[in-house]
């Protein structure tokens, strides 16, 4: 299953704005340079669908996949039940860990939210890195054959 990077982020601080970026770097084992979250020992990067993300707009109008809070989102991969498999993002590798469970504060930016991101992964994945390197928007985004 193979599908594309369409948006990057990086969190300035804890709970922190998230802004957008053409390009990301990661670091292997570490996360995302100059992230909020880089050296944490699990939650190293986080990932959305862009499905999921235009199917709750459409149910709740003023969401933005930013609101997530996640670093990557990519189309064309389903990410759901994808629990240590490997994500390549252009030439990085990331080993999913598990869901990015969706937390209260959603709910704090829309009314819903929360609810919304709950069913079948839709608040994304989050994993480690595997491998140094840059991950930009336009990148070929795929899951390893298992």
């Amino acid at each position: 299953m193979s599908g594309r990077v369409e948006a990057l982020w990086i969190k300035r601080a804890i709970r922190g704005v998230m802004d957008p970026a053409e390009q990301l770097s990661l670091v292997a084992g570490k996360g995302v340079d100059t992230d909020a979250n880089f050296g944490r020992r699990k939650r190293q990067v986080t990932v959305i669908a862009k499905e999921a993300f235009d199917a709750i707009a459409e149910e709740l109008p003023g969401v933005q996949p930013s609101m997530r809070r996640a670093n990557v989102m990519v189309s064309g991969i389903e990410l759901e039940q994808t629990r240590d498999r490997v994500l390549t993002l252009g030439a990085v590798r990331i080993r999913i860990l598990g869901e990015t469970r969706p937390c209260e504060r959603m709910d704090a930016q829309v009314a819903g939210l929360t609810a919304a991101l709950d069913p079948h992964w839709n608040g994304g994945v989050f994993g480690v890195v595997l491998d140094d390197g840059p991950v930009r928007v336009g990148d070929v985004a795929a899951l390893a054959e298992d």
